[in-house]
């Protein structure tokens, strides 16, 4: 029997880290929001690696700060060893990672979630998507709640028709042996939604008491603490930090992995889900570079209230038995006690190219769709496909264009362009190569690039938005005055380019081309600096940033005009490929299946060529002249 109770604008099905932005960004644009878990332990659960952040990751982390999100706030609350990676390189792939205390959180996020103006959270199973004429219209739990509504976020992560995976024991749940929603996928199917079935998987948790640490390599946090959330101060957030560990494999432990590959489902076939290529198993890694002697295992605190660590770098799905030879036969784990074992889990998800670039379903109006749910990996890709689908959910019901971002916007836009327009058969994951634009795309300007758009969409206030309008000015007020300001070749300029091993001077110059030279920066030449004011550590990385870098950024910039030309040319809805003459069979019948909104996006569609393109844009003229 069923029963109709409160109706909503909004429900989020799903409270993981995609659920949870998709939720809030709904009831702070004030529509009246219900988030659906299938366990209230599952808010913002963090069921694999214990960090935020990493290569590429950082950059999406700090952009849903930038737009209005609340993953960077909820780290910087929550960390315990914060990280700035790839610092030996250039800016654009400098990418903060932060340890997260697993526990604080999700309890954090849960505080947040739970006292949030027009948001209501429920524990349920979402068992059915009630669509009528084409539009959502509610959703069913399996218990026989309906709740009316007028837009649904799908935010299921890998609970749909989960199974947890270890040698051949094999067990119908989700992550952390929590529940897992085995309705929900048969109601998408009758609705005409497109699944898949893929894989991931996690590493053992050792107990740390059991561990032997002097033969490891000790890895600290950095001293000097940068936030997320562009709202906090370095000086607010700064904690004591507690340590990482560094070990390896040897021949001893691949030799280990071979000799029980048979027993891995892996490989025998018990597995049918397709895994991520870029966080393979260990038993993969084994198998696939055969040549590497060693691998790296990092061996991580889940929090501060808990023994548990996890060994990063070794998940698989072998036995129980193999795992603890396995795992005993790397330096300092020879006593090694496992606390939970590691397992490979499968679950179901959809093929997003069902997805417009709004993440609303084509077929389906008010249906919208974000996270691991969409066929992608991670934490930090699923937040920012959360936040986005609640937004243009939102924006849908204020009768608004969608937000959509581009290529050259934002590592997000690259993130759900890849998504809705190449094919993807594995678990999507972010990284600094897939942005074309990366050097414009840095996470240090993450604010300038997008702040204002959060401010314009609804979610960032006033005096947020008014402190990056200053930052703005600062910016480029100290750069044009370093510019324009000349030094001489005297002797305190001459003994201080001699101290940092720069050539001397035989004319003047500025100081802005003293900054470009690779071994100098704005810091550097503070002593001959005369007329410097002081300004926030932020604006003087800006600052620095886009002088020494002037060049490179300039051609960037050219090239985003060129993309933006293509993006600019917008495909009619109602064209018939069918009909273009000279357009190669596979690309009629991609163009069809994905229907692009623009030339741009067509252009990155597997399968269409850039002959297609041409042929595409002629007929574009042509129909332009005839309507």
């Amino acid at each position: 029997m069923s029963y109709t109770y409160e109706t909503y604008d909004v429900v989020v099905v799903g409270a993981g880290h995609a659920g949870c932005e998709a939720a809030l960004a709904c009831a702070r644009l004030s529509f009246n929001t219900l988030i659906v878990t299938i366990s209230m332990d599952s808010i913002a659960l963090m069921p694999c690696n214990p960090n935020i952040g990493g290569t590429s990751k950082g950059h999406l982390v700090r952009e849903i700060d930038a737009l209005g999100g609340e993953m960077g706030k909820n780290i910087d609350k929550t960390y315990i060893q914060s990280k700035m990676l790839n610092i030996s390189k250039g800016p654009a792939v400098h990418s903060l990672r932060a340890q997260a205390d697993k526990q604080d959180y999700s309890r954090s996020m849960r505080k947040v979630l739970e006292n949030t103006q027009n948001l209501t959270l429920k524990q349920a199973e979402v068992a059915e998507i009630l669509v009528e004429e084409g539009n959502v219209v509610g959703i069913k739990t399996f218990s026989g709640g309906i709740y009316p509504c007028k837009a649904v976020v799908l935010c299921t992560g890998t609970y749909l028709n989960a199974r947890c995976v270890f040698g051949d024991v094999s067990i119908h749940t989700g992550p952390n042996g929590l529940q897992a929603a085995n309705h929900l996928t048969d109601s998408l199917v009758a609705i005409g939604i497109e699944m898949y079935r893929f894989k991931t998987g996690t590493p053992a948790r050792i107990d740390r008491r059991s561990i032997d640490f002097t033969k490891m390599e000790e890895q600290f946090g950095d001293e000097e603490i940068v936030p997320f959330s562009f709202t906090n101060n370095p000086e607010d957030i700064k904690k004591e930090q507690v340590s990482c560990w560094l070990t390896y494999t040897n021949e001893n432990t691949h030799d280990i992995i071979r000799a029980n590959i048979d027993r891995s489902p892996l490989y025998s076939g018990n597995i049918k889900g397709t895994g991520p290529r870029y966080c393979p198993s260990i038993e993969d890694k084994v198998v696939k570079f055969a040549d590497k002697e060693r691998h790296q295992v990092f061996i991580e605190p889940e929090g501060n209230y808990t023994n548990e660590m996890y060994v990063g770098g070794m998940s698989s799905s072998l036995p129980e038995d193999v795992q603890y030879q396995m795992y005993r036969s790397v330096a300092g784990l020879e006593n090694a006690k496992i606390v939970r074992n590691a397992y490979a889990i499968e679950y179901d998800c959809i093929n997003p190219m069902q997805l417009k670039p709004s993440l609303e379903f084509k077929k389906i109006g008010g249906l919208f769709s974000g996270g691991q749910f969409n066929g992608s990996s991670g934490y930090e890709e699923a937040a920012a496909q959360g936040l986005m689908a609640g937004i243009n959910a939102a924006m849908k019901l204020l009768g608004k264009d969608p937000l959509v971002l581009d290529r050259s916007q934002a590592y997000i836009g690259v993130l759900i362009d890849d998504l809705v327009t190449k094919e993807t058969h594995e678990p999507y994951r972010m990284m600094t190569s897939r942005a074309e634009y990366r050097l414009l795309l840095r996470q240090d300007n993450a604010d300038l690039r997008l702040t204002k758009i959060g401010y314009q969409v609804g979610l960032i206030p006033e005096e947020r938005y008014q402190k990056l309008k200053i930052k703005e000015v600062q910016i480029e007020e100290e750069i044009n005055r370093l510019n324009n300001t000349l030094i001489g070749a005297n002797q305190e300029v001459q003994t201080l380019l001699e101290q940092y091993g720069s050539n001397s001077l035989k004319t003047g110059t500025t100081l802005g081309e003293l900054i470009r030279r690779p071994e100098l920066t704005y810091e550097m030449l503070k002593p001959i600096d005369k007329n410097r004011i002081p300004l926030d550590q932020a604006v003087i990385d800006q600052v620095n940033i886009n002088i020494k870098y002037e060049g490179y950024i300039q051609r960037q910039l050219k090239q985003v005009e060129q993309f933006k030309k293509l993006e600019g040319k917008l495909i009619p809805k109602d064209i018939d490929y069918s009909v273009v003459p000279s357009l190669r069979i596979e690309a009629k019948q991609k163009l069809i299946q994905i229907r692009p909104m623009s030339v741009g996006q067509a252009s990155r569609i597997s399968g269409v060529s850039p002959a297609d393109i041409s042929v595409l844009l002629i007929y574009l003229e042509q129909l332009r002249k005839t309507r």
